[in-house]
């Protein structure tokens, strides 16, 4: 723990701890920046500990987010070889999984939703190979028997978010990181330096970057406009198990639409099976009953077998939503002031390419042209 007023010997200083701000701390430190990093003690901060680790460009496209498509095509490109480097790098495995994602619809309204959003897919050059359902339970055997059709996104991917954030916290620590327990309050530009000032401490650092996450908008002295843009966004989250001796219920990501509600099923390579995840506008982290019945009904309704694991957690996290979904990268009018921030469902995802990013900024260089869209300029 640093003593209040504490002068520290750092190139950058880094606020925030989860898989945005741990992943572009070891990136810098391999380019050779003295980093320190500040990580809130309370892992409630994290949304990247409470994630399913999906890695899907494909099935997470809607209609009209072609910019975000972009990026997160970009950092689909990117993952592989950065998590080939951070596992050689750690010696530690992350449970990648490359089978795909295969959609999945129960009624007519939801199938023809689907398709649409299929359509729409291959009208701008996305891989998706439409299923009917003996096609989908060929694939699945545990399906549902009404399942009526689905979709098959062969270039998604996922990850075991959990141990990834262990790796990338076991890289960064390896590569010299020095960090920090605590919260980031306020930041505080001088003399060519920014002072950040935690509850505990200060620091100060010719460069900082604010990673925080959801709590960017609780940080005094980042620019108002991305304070605002940054909202928590709660999401709730099952771990299930499989018993023992029970064989594995699907090997592929699945994404149900049942009766108009989102689903999806994350297999793990350990045999734990993620379920989530509900989407709402608030800033608690409290479970609740109904969530946990309302995702365990829809993901029963699309896999049976589901009533046969053991309920193992209930997670609850805050995402960092934005207005329009995406990320906030880049400089900002603050000298020596960088954020990485509202990342929403994307953070693991986009680790990779944004540690990239950033890495760039700070070694003076333009990130890929994928980010333009995205710096706080865009925020008025």
């Amino acid at each position: 723990m640093l003593a209040k007023g504490e002068q520290v010997d750092a190139d950058v200083v880094i606020a925030g701890g989860g898989v945005i701000g741990t992943a572009i701390a070891w990136r810098a430190a391999l380019a050779g920046m003295a980093i320190i990093l500040i990580d809130p003690d309370d892992d409630a901060e994290k949304a990247s500990l409470v994630a399913a680790g999906m890695l899907g460009p494909v099935s997470e496209s809607v209609f009209g987010e072609q910019d975000l498509l972009d990026l997160n095509l970009l950092a689909i490109g990117r993952f592989p070889g950065f998590n080939q480097e951070l596992e050689t790098a750690t010696g530690q495995v992350t449970g990648l999984r490359t089978e795909g994602t295969l959609a999945v619809a129960y009624d007519s309204d939801d199938l023809a939703a689907l398709k649409r959003l299929t359509a729409f897919r291959h009208s701008i050059g996305l891989q998706a190979q439409e299923l009917d359902g003996r096609q989908c339970r060929k694939l699945e055997p545990f399906l549902a028997p009404g399942t009526r059709g689905g979709v098959l996104a062969t270039g998604d991917l996922s990850v075991d978010n959990r141990r990834y954030l262990a790796a990338l916290r076991e890289a960064a620590n390896r590569a010299g990181v020095r960090r920090v327990a605590g919260t980031v309050t306020q930041v505080i530009p001088e003399d060519g330096h920014v002072r950040v000032i935690t509850k505990d401490a200060e620091l100060s650092a010719p460069r900082v970057v604010v990673a925080a996450g959801w709590a960017t908008g609780k940080i005094a002295g980042v620019p108002d406009p991305v304070r605002k843009a940054v909202r928590p966004v709660k999401g709730q989250i099952l771990r299930l198990r499989h018993p023992r001796g029970m064989p594995p219920i699907t090997t592929h990501t699945i994404r149900a639409t049942v009766q108009g509600r989102d689903v999806y099923i994350v297999p793990r390579a350990d045999g734990e099976v993620v379920v989530g995840a509900t989407q709402e506008e608030r800033d608690d982290t409290a479970a609740t009953a109904g969530a946990v019945h309302d995702l365990l009904r829809d993901a029963m309704t699309a896999l049976p077998a589901i009533s046969e694991l053991i309920l193992a957690e209930v997670s609850v996290g805050l995402r960092p939503g934005t207005r329009d979904n995406g990320p906030i990268l880049g400089r900002t009018g603050t000298q020596g002031l960088i954020v990485a921030t509202g990342h929403f469902r994307n953070g693991i995802l986009l680790s990779a390419a944004t540690a990239d990013a950033v890495t760039a900024l700070l070694t003076n260089k333009e990130p890929s042209a994928q980010w333009l869209p995205f710096t706080p300029g865009r925020l008025g």
